[in-house]
Protein backbone atom coordinates (compact mmCIF):
# COMPACT_ATOMS: atom_id res chain seq x y z
CA UNK A 1 0.00 0.00 0.00
CA UNK A 2 1.25 3.08 -0.88
CA UNK A 3 0.54 6.82 0.19
CA UNK A 4 -1.97 8.47 -1.61
CA UNK A 5 -1.00 11.67 -2.57
CA UNK A 6 2.02 12.09 -0.73
CA UNK A 7 5.51 11.57 -1.73
CA UNK A 8 7.55 8.41 -1.43
CA UNK A 9 8.97 9.20 1.86
CA UNK A 10 6.55 11.76 3.73
CA UNK A 11 7.49 13.60 6.26
CA UNK A 12 5.59 14.05 9.88
CA UNK A 13 4.14 17.15 9.22
CA UNK A 14 2.91 15.70 5.61
CA UNK A 15 1.48 12.98 7.14
CA UNK A 16 -0.65 14.73 9.44
CA UNK A 17 -1.86 17.36 7.12
CA UNK A 18 -2.59 14.69 4.82
CA UNK A 19 -5.17 12.97 7.57
CA UNK A 20 -6.28 15.78 8.64
CA UNK A 21 -7.83 16.85 5.18
CA UNK A 22 -9.35 13.27 4.52
CA UNK A 23 -6.56 12.10 2.10
CA UNK A 24 -5.21 9.52 4.30
CA UNK A 25 -6.92 7.86 7.45
CA UNK A 26 -4.21 6.64 10.41
CA UNK A 27 -4.94 3.35 9.87
CA UNK A 28 -4.25 3.89 5.74
CA UNK A 29 -1.11 5.78 7.31
CA UNK A 30 -0.10 2.66 9.81
CA UNK A 31 -0.81 0.07 7.18
CA UNK A 32 1.27 1.83 4.84
CA UNK A 33 4.03 2.40 6.98
CA UNK A 34 3.92 -1.40 8.28
CA UNK A 35 3.98 -2.41 4.51
CA UNK A 36 7.28 -0.80 4.12
CA UNK A 37 8.98 -2.21 7.15
CA UNK A 38 7.99 -5.44 6.24
CA UNK A 39 9.19 -4.77 2.30
CA UNK A 40 12.66 -3.20 3.38
CA UNK A 41 13.76 -3.98 6.85
CA UNK A 42 14.67 -7.78 6.16
CA UNK A 43 17.79 -5.93 4.55
CA UNK A 44 18.13 -3.26 6.94
CA UNK A 45 17.17 -4.74 10.53
CA UNK A 46 16.17 -1.34 11.69
CA UNK A 47 12.96 -1.83 13.42
CA UNK A 48 13.81 -4.70 16.09
CA UNK A 49 10.83 -4.67 18.01
CA UNK A 50 7.29 -4.85 16.66
CA UNK A 51 4.07 -3.67 18.11
CA UNK A 52 1.85 -3.75 14.92
CA UNK A 53 -1.69 -5.37 16.15
CA UNK A 54 -1.40 -2.45 19.00
CA UNK A 55 -0.93 0.07 16.35
CA UNK A 56 -3.57 -0.88 13.99
CA UNK A 57 -6.26 -1.17 17.02
CA UNK A 58 -5.74 2.59 17.68
CA UNK A 59 -5.32 3.84 14.44
CA UNK A 60 -8.66 2.05 14.10
CA UNK A 61 -10.12 3.63 17.14
CA UNK A 62 -8.38 7.22 15.67
CA UNK A 63 -9.95 6.89 12.33
CA UNK A 64 -13.36 6.78 13.61
CA UNK A 65 -12.85 9.75 15.26
CA UNK A 66 -12.61 13.46 14.13
CA UNK A 67 -9.56 14.72 12.25
CA UNK A 68 -7.22 15.50 15.20
CA UNK A 69 -6.82 19.38 14.98
CA UNK A 70 -5.43 19.71 18.23
CA UNK A 71 -3.11 17.00 17.89
CA UNK A 72 -0.29 17.78 15.46
CA UNK A 73 0.96 14.12 15.24
CA UNK A 74 -2.61 13.12 14.95
CA UNK A 75 -2.39 9.70 13.31
CA UNK A 76 0.98 10.15 12.03
CA UNK A 77 3.47 6.77 12.18
CA UNK A 78 6.84 6.38 14.03
CA UNK A 79 9.08 4.41 16.10
CA UNK A 80 11.63 4.69 18.77
CA UNK A 81 15.03 3.66 20.02
CA UNK A 82 14.36 0.60 21.66
CA UNK A 83 16.24 2.12 25.41
CA UNK A 84 13.05 3.88 25.94
CA UNK A 85 9.87 2.43 27.60
CA UNK A 86 6.78 1.81 26.05
CA UNK A 87 4.53 0.05 27.89
CA UNK A 88 3.90 -3.96 26.90
CA UNK A 89 7.57 -3.97 25.07
CA UNK A 90 10.95 -4.75 26.02
CA UNK A 91 14.15 -2.64 26.72
CA UNK A 92 17.17 -4.49 26.68
CA UNK A 93 19.77 -1.99 26.08
CA UNK A 94 20.83 -5.10 23.60
CA UNK A 95 21.48 -7.15 26.60
CA UNK A 96 20.24 -11.06 26.42
CA UNK A 97 20.20 -11.25 30.30
CA UNK A 98 17.17 -7.66 29.83
CA UNK A 99 15.61 -9.47 26.74
CA UNK A 100 12.90 -10.61 28.74
CA UNK A 101 12.38 -6.93 30.68
CA UNK A 102 9.16 -5.81 29.99
CA UNK A 103 8.67 -1.87 30.65
CA UNK A 104 5.64 -1.58 32.48
CA UNK A 105 4.84 2.36 31.20
CA UNK A 106 5.43 4.77 28.98
CA UNK A 107 8.51 7.29 29.06
CA UNK A 108 7.97 10.72 29.15
CA UNK A 109 8.69 11.63 25.62
CA UNK A 110 6.46 8.29 24.42
CA UNK A 111 3.63 10.10 26.28
CA UNK A 112 4.02 13.56 25.22
CA UNK A 113 3.88 12.06 21.39
CA UNK A 114 0.99 9.84 22.02
CA UNK A 115 -0.35 12.65 23.06
CA UNK A 116 -0.03 14.54 20.18
CA UNK A 117 -1.70 11.92 18.19
CA UNK A 118 1.34 9.53 16.98
CA UNK A 119 0.83 5.65 16.39
CA UNK A 120 4.10 4.37 17.69
CA UNK A 121 4.08 0.94 15.38
CA UNK A 122 8.09 -0.54 17.49
CA UNK A 123 11.36 0.39 18.54
CA UNK A 124 14.54 0.38 16.55
CA UNK A 125 17.74 -0.82 17.06
CA UNK A 126 20.77 0.11 19.37
CA UNK A 127 24.20 -1.10 20.54
CA UNK A 128 24.72 -2.51 24.02
CA UNK A 129 24.48 0.16 26.52
CA UNK A 130 24.02 2.49 24.14
CA UNK A 131 27.96 3.25 23.37
CA UNK A 132 28.95 2.66 19.80
CA UNK A 133 28.67 4.10 16.25
CA UNK A 134 27.59 0.93 15.20
CA UNK A 135 24.21 -0.32 15.89
CA UNK A 136 24.74 -4.58 16.59
CA UNK A 137 23.83 -6.56 19.88
CA UNK A 138 23.05 -10.32 20.56
CA UNK A 139 19.69 -9.87 20.79
CA UNK A 140 18.70 -7.87 17.52
CA UNK A 141 21.38 -8.37 15.51
CA UNK A 142 22.76 -5.89 13.12
CA UNK A 143 21.37 -2.78 11.40
CA UNK A 144 22.74 -1.83 8.21
CA UNK A 145 22.99 1.66 6.35
CA UNK A 146 20.39 2.10 4.19
CA UNK A 147 22.78 3.55 1.38
CA UNK A 148 25.51 0.70 1.75
CA UNK A 149 24.54 -2.27 3.33
CA UNK A 150 28.18 -2.98 4.32
CA UNK A 151 28.15 -0.38 6.56
CA UNK A 152 27.45 1.21 9.59
CA UNK A 153 24.20 3.67 9.93
CA UNK A 154 25.58 4.67 12.80
CA UNK A 155 24.82 4.38 16.98
CA UNK A 156 23.95 4.60 19.60
CA UNK A 157 20.51 5.52 17.48
CA UNK A 158 21.49 3.68 14.36
CA UNK A 159 18.45 2.17 14.23
CA UNK A 160 15.97 4.89 14.16
CA UNK A 161 18.21 7.20 11.51
CA UNK A 162 17.77 4.12 9.53
CA UNK A 163 14.47 3.90 9.83
CA UNK A 164 14.04 7.39 8.93
CA UNK A 165 16.45 7.80 6.05
CA UNK A 166 14.91 4.38 4.09
CA UNK A 167 11.26 6.07 4.19
CA UNK A 168 10.13 3.21 7.12
CA UNK A 169 9.08 5.96 8.85
CA UNK A 170 8.34 9.86 9.08
CA UNK A 171 10.42 10.75 12.49
CA UNK A 172 11.57 9.41 15.47
CA UNK A 173 13.34 9.68 18.52
CA UNK A 174 17.00 9.38 19.90
CA UNK A 175 19.17 10.13 22.77
CA UNK A 176 22.72 11.26 22.28
CA UNK A 177 25.75 11.59 24.75
CA UNK A 178 28.38 10.59 22.13
CA UNK A 179 26.82 11.77 18.91
CA UNK A 180 24.23 9.23 18.83
CA UNK A 181 21.74 11.26 17.54
CA UNK A 182 23.79 13.47 15.09
CA UNK A 183 26.10 10.63 13.99
CA UNK A 184 23.41 8.16 12.56
CA UNK A 185 21.97 11.59 10.75
CA UNK A 186 25.13 12.18 9.62
CA UNK A 187 25.63 8.78 8.23
CA UNK A 188 22.54 8.34 7.12
CA UNK A 189 21.61 11.79 4.85
CA UNK A 190 18.85 12.96 7.45
CA UNK A 191 18.54 15.64 10.27
CA UNK A 192 19.27 15.12 14.38
CA UNK A 193 18.83 17.65 16.38
CA UNK A 194 21.08 16.95 20.21
CA UNK A 195 18.69 19.39 22.48
CA UNK A 196 20.18 21.41 25.42
CA UNK A 197 20.83 19.06 28.32
CA UNK A 198 17.83 18.91 30.44
CA UNK A 199 15.51 20.37 28.09
CA UNK A 200 13.72 17.26 27.00
CA UNK A 201 13.26 14.80 30.21
CA UNK A 202 14.49 10.91 29.92
CA UNK A 203 12.17 9.89 32.39
CA UNK A 204 11.50 6.40 31.07
CA UNK A 205 14.86 5.78 29.51
CA UNK A 206 16.37 3.90 31.51
CA UNK A 207 19.30 0.76 31.52
CA UNK A 208 17.09 -2.34 32.85
CA UNK A 209 19.30 -2.41 36.11
CA UNK A 210 17.76 1.03 37.23
CA UNK A 211 14.56 -0.24 35.39
CA UNK A 212 11.57 1.80 37.17
CA UNK A 213 13.44 3.63 39.86
CA UNK A 214 13.37 6.86 38.08
CA UNK A 215 17.27 7.17 38.24
CA UNK A 216 19.09 10.61 37.66
CA UNK A 217 19.04 11.92 34.01
CA UNK A 218 22.50 11.48 33.46
CA UNK A 219 25.25 13.83 32.70
CA UNK A 220 25.66 14.87 28.98
CA UNK A 221 23.04 12.37 27.76
CA UNK A 222 20.16 14.21 25.99
CA UNK A 223 17.29 13.13 24.39
CA UNK A 224 16.56 14.69 20.62
CA UNK A 225 14.37 14.11 17.43
CA UNK A 226 15.29 12.40 14.15
CA UNK A 227 13.40 13.53 10.70
CA UNK A 228 13.79 14.47 6.85
CA UNK A 229 13.33 17.71 7.35
CA UNK A 230 13.76 21.00 9.43
CA UNK A 231 10.24 21.85 9.92
CA UNK A 232 9.54 18.01 11.48
CA UNK A 233 12.39 18.56 14.08
CA UNK A 234 10.77 21.91 15.28
CA UNK A 235 7.68 20.11 15.90
CA UNK A 236 8.84 16.98 17.68
CA UNK A 237 11.39 19.51 19.52
CA UNK A 238 8.10 21.41 20.77
CA UNK A 239 6.00 18.76 21.51
CA UNK A 240 8.67 17.48 24.20
CA UNK A 241 10.18 20.14 25.43
CA UNK A 242 9.94 20.61 29.35
CA UNK A 243 10.45 24.69 29.69
CA UNK A 244 9.67 27.10 26.56
CA UNK A 245 11.74 28.35 24.42
CA UNK A 246 11.98 31.56 22.50
CA UNK A 247 13.55 32.10 18.91
CA UNK A 248 15.08 35.02 17.75
CA UNK A 249 13.82 34.67 14.26
CA UNK A 250 17.64 36.14 12.67
CA UNK A 251 18.14 36.26 9.60
CA UNK A 252 21.07 33.88 8.51
CA UNK A 253 22.14 36.88 6.35
CA UNK A 254 22.18 38.55 9.70
CA UNK A 255 24.37 36.82 11.90
CA UNK A 256 27.97 36.14 12.61
CA UNK A 257 28.71 32.12 11.67
CA UNK A 258 32.33 30.43 12.92
CA UNK A 259 33.20 27.50 10.78
CA UNK A 260 35.93 24.78 12.10
CA UNK A 261 36.68 21.54 9.63
CA UNK A 262 39.94 20.58 11.77
CA UNK A 263 40.09 19.14 15.51
CA UNK A 264 43.55 18.95 17.23
CA UNK A 265 42.31 15.61 18.45
CA UNK A 266 41.42 14.03 15.10
CA UNK A 267 42.04 14.57 11.43
CA UNK A 268 38.96 15.22 9.14
CA UNK A 269 38.83 12.85 6.74
CA UNK A 270 38.28 13.97 3.18
CA UNK A 271 35.35 12.63 2.03
CA UNK A 272 34.06 14.60 4.86
CA UNK A 273 35.99 17.72 4.80
CA UNK A 274 34.76 18.14 0.62
CA UNK A 275 31.74 18.35 0.92
CA UNK A 276 31.70 20.05 4.26
CA UNK A 277 34.45 23.04 2.19
CA UNK A 278 31.63 23.11 -0.69
CA UNK A 279 29.01 23.69 1.17
CA UNK A 280 30.54 26.66 3.36
CA UNK A 281 31.29 28.15 -0.23
CA UNK A 282 27.91 28.12 -0.77
CA UNK A 283 26.65 29.77 2.68
CA UNK A 284 29.36 32.78 1.78
CA UNK A 285 28.23 32.94 -1.50
CA UNK A 286 24.51 33.60 -0.70
CA UNK A 287 25.96 36.54 1.36
CA UNK A 288 26.48 35.16 5.11
CA UNK A 289 29.24 36.05 6.71
CA UNK A 290 31.32 32.87 7.76
CA UNK A 291 35.02 33.35 10.02
CA UNK A 292 37.42 30.76 9.91
CA UNK A 293 39.47 31.26 12.83
CA UNK A 294 38.72 33.36 16.53
CA UNK A 295 40.42 33.64 19.52
CA UNK A 296 37.67 32.92 21.26
CA UNK A 297 37.78 29.02 20.68
CA UNK A 298 38.40 27.19 23.85
CA UNK A 299 41.60 25.01 23.89
CA UNK A 300 40.16 22.32 21.90
CA UNK A 301 42.19 19.04 22.89
CA UNK A 302 41.88 20.10 26.67
CA UNK A 303 38.16 20.36 26.13
CA UNK A 304 38.47 16.97 24.42
CA UNK A 305 40.70 15.30 27.24
CA UNK A 306 37.79 16.80 30.11
CA UNK A 307 34.98 15.26 27.60
CA UNK A 308 36.10 12.34 27.27
CA UNK A 309 37.42 11.83 30.85
CA UNK A 310 33.51 12.82 32.07
CA UNK A 311 31.80 10.64 29.16
CA UNK A 312 33.95 7.79 30.92
CA UNK A 313 32.28 8.35 34.43
CA UNK A 314 29.17 9.21 33.01
CA UNK A 315 28.86 5.55 31.16
CA UNK A 316 30.14 3.87 34.07
CA UNK A 317 27.71 5.20 36.46
CA UNK A 318 29.76 4.43 39.93
CA UNK A 319 31.49 1.17 37.96
CA UNK A 320 35.27 1.23 36.90
CA UNK A 321 35.60 2.72 34.25
CA UNK A 322 38.33 1.98 30.88
CA UNK A 323 40.72 2.78 33.65
CA UNK A 324 39.60 0.38 36.04
CA UNK A 325 39.04 3.02 38.87
CA UNK A 326 35.80 4.26 39.90
CA UNK A 327 35.70 7.71 40.34
CA UNK A 328 35.12 9.52 43.68
CA UNK A 329 33.00 12.12 44.23
CA UNK A 330 36.20 14.74 44.70
CA UNK A 331 36.95 13.84 41.09
CA UNK A 332 33.17 14.26 39.76
CA UNK A 333 32.83 17.72 41.52
CA UNK A 334 36.20 18.36 40.07
CA UNK A 335 34.54 17.58 36.42
CA UNK A 336 31.90 19.93 36.97
CA UNK A 337 34.04 22.63 37.64
CA UNK A 338 35.94 22.37 34.57
CA UNK A 339 32.71 21.82 32.78
CA UNK A 340 31.02 25.16 34.02
CA UNK A 341 34.32 26.71 33.07
CA UNK A 342 34.37 25.26 29.57
CA UNK A 343 30.64 26.38 29.37
CA UNK A 344 31.13 30.15 29.87
CA UNK A 345 33.94 30.38 27.68
CA UNK A 346 31.30 29.52 24.89
CA UNK A 347 28.74 31.46 26.55
CA UNK A 348 32.04 34.29 25.65
CA UNK A 349 32.20 33.05 22.19
CA UNK A 350 28.60 33.03 21.47
CA UNK A 351 28.61 36.50 23.05
CA UNK A 352 30.31 37.38 19.11
CA UNK A 353 28.87 34.49 16.83
CA UNK A 354 25.77 33.14 16.40
CA UNK A 355 26.30 29.75 15.27
CA UNK A 356 29.52 27.19 14.72
CA UNK A 357 29.33 25.05 11.77
CA UNK A 358 31.35 21.67 12.01
CA UNK A 359 31.61 18.40 10.70
CA UNK A 360 29.37 15.91 12.84
CA UNK A 361 31.98 13.58 12.98
CA UNK A 362 35.62 12.98 10.96
CA UNK A 363 34.67 10.52 8.88
CA UNK A 364 31.39 9.01 6.70
CA UNK A 365 29.64 6.01 7.37
CA UNK A 366 32.21 3.41 8.63
CA UNK A 367 32.38 -0.33 7.30
CA UNK A 368 30.89 -2.79 9.43
CA UNK A 369 33.66 -4.55 12.25
CA UNK A 370 33.45 -6.86 14.99
CA UNK A 371 33.95 -5.02 18.44
CA UNK A 372 33.35 -1.49 19.07
CA UNK A 373 34.74 1.38 17.29
CA UNK A 374 35.76 2.99 19.71
CA UNK A 375 37.68 0.24 21.16
CA UNK A 376 39.88 -0.32 17.24
CA UNK A 377 41.23 2.23 15.18
CA UNK A 378 39.73 4.21 12.09
CA UNK A 379 41.19 5.11 8.72
CA UNK A 380 41.21 8.25 7.86
CA UNK A 381 42.92 10.15 5.01
CA UNK A 382 44.97 6.30 4.57
CA UNK A 383 46.44 6.36 8.05
CA UNK A 384 44.92 4.85 11.41
CA UNK A 385 43.53 6.83 13.78
CA UNK A 386 42.31 5.74 17.33
CA UNK A 387 38.59 5.33 17.56
CA UNK A 388 38.01 7.21 20.68
CA UNK A 389 39.20 10.04 18.77
CA UNK A 390 36.63 10.45 16.36
CA UNK A 391 34.19 11.75 19.36
CA UNK A 392 35.98 15.24 19.09
CA UNK A 393 33.29 16.63 16.77
CA UNK A 394 30.41 14.91 19.23
CA UNK A 395 31.58 16.20 22.36
CA UNK A 396 32.22 20.06 21.21
CA UNK A 397 28.66 20.84 21.96
CA UNK A 398 28.08 17.78 24.20
CA UNK A 399 30.59 18.80 27.19
CA UNK A 400 29.42 22.38 27.79
CA UNK A 401 25.51 21.05 27.09
CA UNK A 402 25.06 23.48 23.82
CA UNK A 403 21.93 22.53 21.13
CA UNK A 404 23.27 21.30 18.09
CA UNK A 405 21.48 20.23 14.49
CA UNK A 406 22.81 18.17 11.79
CA UNK A 407 21.73 18.53 8.26
CA UNK A 408 22.99 16.65 4.96
CA UNK A 409 24.90 19.16 2.85
CA UNK A 410 26.48 16.56 0.24
CA UNK A 411 28.16 13.23 -0.28
CA UNK A 412 31.17 11.43 -1.12
CA UNK A 413 31.09 8.18 -3.07
CA UNK A 414 27.21 7.80 -2.73
CA UNK A 415 27.57 7.90 1.15
CA UNK A 416 25.83 11.00 3.10
CA UNK A 417 27.62 13.96 4.71
CA UNK A 418 25.86 15.65 7.32
CA UNK A 419 27.09 19.45 9.06
CA UNK A 420 26.39 20.29 12.34
CA UNK A 421 25.20 23.81 13.22
CA UNK A 422 25.68 24.70 17.50
CA UNK A 423 24.82 27.77 19.12
CA UNK A 424 24.65 28.97 22.99
CA UNK A 425 22.64 27.09 25.43
CA UNK A 426 18.85 27.16 24.70
CA UNK A 427 19.16 28.41 21.04
CA UNK A 428 17.59 25.48 20.34
CA UNK A 429 15.06 26.66 17.59
CA UNK A 430 17.54 29.31 16.52
CA UNK A 431 20.21 26.03 15.81
CA UNK A 432 17.09 24.34 13.60
CA UNK A 433 15.96 27.27 11.88
CA UNK A 434 19.85 28.16 10.65
CA UNK A 435 20.30 24.74 9.84
CA UNK A 436 16.88 25.16 7.71
CA UNK A 437 18.32 28.35 6.31
CA UNK A 438 21.46 27.00 5.38
CA UNK A 439 19.55 23.87 3.80
CA UNK A 440 17.42 26.27 1.38
CA UNK A 441 21.03 27.79 0.50
CA UNK A 442 22.56 24.24 0.07
CA UNK A 443 19.66 22.42 -1.79
CA UNK A 444 16.51 25.24 -2.36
Amino acid sequence: MSYPKLTKKPGAIETAAAIRKGELSPLEAVEAVIARIERLDAHINAVVVTDFDRARDRARQMTDQQRGEDQPLFGVPMTIKESFDIEGLPTCWGHEEYADNIAQRDAKVVRQLKAAGAIFLGKTNIPPDLADWQSNNPVYGRTNNPHDHERSPGGSSGGSAAAVASGMVPCEYGTDIGGSVRVPAHFCGIWGHKSSWGLVSKQGHDHPLMAGRDAHDGALSIAGPLARNAADLRLLLGLTQTIPLTATDKPLKHCRLLALVDHPSCPTDDAVRAPIEAALAEIEKAGVRVDRTSDLVPDLEAQQADYMRMLNVAMARGMPGPNGKRASATDWFDMLDTQARNENAWAELFETYDFMLTPPAPVLAVPHREGRIFDGTVTINGGEQPGGSTLCWAGLATFPNLPATVLPVGETGGLPCGMQVISRRWADLDCIAAAEAIGQILHG
